[in-house]
Parts: C-alpha cells; sequence; structure tokens
C-alpha cells in the first residue's frame, strides 16, 4: 500500500478500501489469502514523520491443528498504528508495517471451532470411545509398568 505524501492535506486523509493481500509468499507456510484486505485509516504528516491509525481485516484460509482440514478465519488488526520517519521519496510502501501487524494477530495454533461456528472433527473423536462413552486421555499410561532400579 503506497502512500502519497503531496495528496495528504494539512488537517490529514481518511482512506477506507481494499488491497490485494499484503501476506505475499506466505502460501508455503499454510495460509493463503481469500479475497482483499480491508482497511479504514486516517494518514498525517507531522514534523517529518508519517502516521497512520485504524482498523485492517484480511480473510484467510488456515488449517486446523486438530482435524487438519482447511477453514477460513478473519484476521482483524482493530488498533493499527503507525509512526514512521520521512526519508526521501514522495511516495511511501506501508505494506510492510499492514504485512507485520495481520501475522501478528494470526492465530498460534489455529482450530476450526474458535468461534464457535463449526464443531471440529478431531474434538469428537478425542471426547468419545468407541462405545460413546467418555475415555480417559491417560489410560495407556496407567498400564504402564516401570521397573524402578
Amino acid at each position: 500500500m503506497k502512500i502519497h505524501l503531496n495528496q495528504i492535506p494539512p488537517e490529514g486523509l481518511h482512506l477506507d478500501g481494499e488491497e490485494d493481500c499484503p501476506l505475499g509468499d506466505i502460501a508455503a507456510q499454510g495460509i493463503r489469502c481469500v479475497g482483499p484486505m480491508r482497511y479504514s485509516l486516517d494518514l498525517g504528516v507531522s514534523d517529518g514523520a508519517l502516521w497512520a491509525n485504524g482498523t485492517l481485516a484480511q480473510t484467510v484460509e488456515l488449517g486446523c491443528v486438530a482435524c487438519l482440514e482447511k477453514f477460513e478465519y478473519e484476521i482483524k488488526v482493530p488498533a493499527f498504528a503507525l509512526h514512521t520517519e520521512l526519508h526521501g521519496p514522495e511516495n511511501v510502501d506501508i505494506t510492510p508495517f499492514v504485512r507485520e501487524d495481520i501475522l501478528l494477530n494470526l492465530p498460534p495454533y489455529p482450530h476450526c471451532d474458535r468461534d464457535g461456528g463449526r464443531v471440529c472433527k478431531a474434538a469428537k473423536i478425542e471426547s468419545t470411545g468407541d462405545d460413546g462413552t467418555a475415555k480417559a486421555d491417560w489410560s495407556a499410561l496407567d498400564k504402564l509398568k516401570i521397573e524402578k532400579r
């Protein structure tokens, strides 16, 4: 996302819109963008620095760490904030800052049932045994025989 500094009036500028996914080649790590990134930003120039604040949202496809199925998840950055010194060109590319904030808001262990919209298949399997009753998670360890020396 490139910002042209000469188009920012002294009182600041508000931008709403969509941009191509800023995540780039991160698909190798199991993350794929679904649609454009949406933003609502207030921008300004003050004392030789560009500042911006607002909201970002990017829908991505992730793999559930429990059942390994793909699901869509909307990454929301409700308080995006940027302050960077200006050096040189009239155009400033804020894509690296946007990308960093989106990546920092990714869930570390994505679960497909996180938002409550669906039930993870792995959660069903773990909670009940073959006969439909709850099974003990540590039952295999109860059978373990350890020799004391």
